[in-house]
């Protein structure tokens, strides 16, 4: 997550899913309450580098607020087996649209609405900006709520589509949204009464924060297509690996 402003939570969810066979449901809480604390270690680090459109950040944030719940409860009535197949399908099409888009990762993209003023270096805001923004905000909200992950791997290819953002400023800018959206959800999900393991939680937490910290370190060294590539297969793997699981 450090590296690419996503990816925890399609490791954490299926690490506690496939390792200790819990199911999403008990699995999502205890990622979040890790994801929350390694985004924000590096949107804090993002900000300190001027990196994170906090505005856009917190507007999406907001919205994916509304939606948390609705998948919250979502979860509780969708069958696990289920569940599997939704998250492994849509990593995988995630990850077969981010090795396509690889090659392109370093130039501004063609469709882009969401534009950064050059002058100000600040993003125009018109209805249809967002619009686009609320649309990731609200599926960002959504996923965390349904499969505990902070969303970023809708977050980063949407922004990376749909903004001429910069990728360094994607990875933070994802990194804010995740940790406000997955503090959320943790708090909406106890108050739903899902148990919170903190005994399992802790550790992993503080993994995650580590993690964070050393991905960060070495984040601005990589090109943004070897970080959208890596990000890719990452996503192509744990996908194959919950489709085996989904089936068996």
């Amino acid at each position: 997550m450090g590296l690419t402003g996503a990816g925890g939570g399609i490791l954490a969810v299926p690490a506690l899913v496939l390792v200790l066979h819990w199911s999403v449901a008990q699995a999502g809480p205890v990622a979040l309450i890790a994801m929350a604390l390694a985004a924000a270690i590096g949107a804090i680090d993002g900000l300190r580098r001027g990196q994170v459109r906090y505005r856009a950040a917190a507007f999406m944030a907001a919205i994916g607020m509304m939606f948390a719940p609705v998948g919250l409860i979502a979860a509780l009535h969708v069958p696990e087996r289920a569940l599997l197949a939704a998250f492994a399908v849509t990593l995988l099409v995630v990850a077969a649209r981010m090795l396509r888009g690889a090659r392109d990762a370093g130039e501004p993209p063609p469709n882009a609405v969401c534009h950064v003023d050059a002058a100000t270096g600040r993003l125009r805001w018109t209805p249809r900006s967002a619009s686009v923004l609320a649309a990731v905000g609200a599926a960002a909200g959504f996923l965390s709520g349904l499969l505990g992950v902070g969303g970023g791997f809708v977050i980063v290819p949407a922004l990376r589509r749909f903004t001429d953002i910069t990728m360094q400023g994607i990875v933070a800018t994802s990194l804010a949204l995740i940790a406000l959206v997955s503090t959320g959800t943790v708090v909406m999900a106890a108050l739903h009464g899902r148990p919170m393991p903190l005994a399992v939680a802790a550790p992993f937490a503080a993994g995650a924060a580590i993690g964070m910290a050393g991905g960060r370190l070495v984040a601005g060294r990589l090109a943004p297509a070897q970080l959208q590539r890596a990000f890719a297969l990452l996503t192509l793997a744990v996908g194959a690996a919950l489709v085996v699981r989904a089936v068996g």
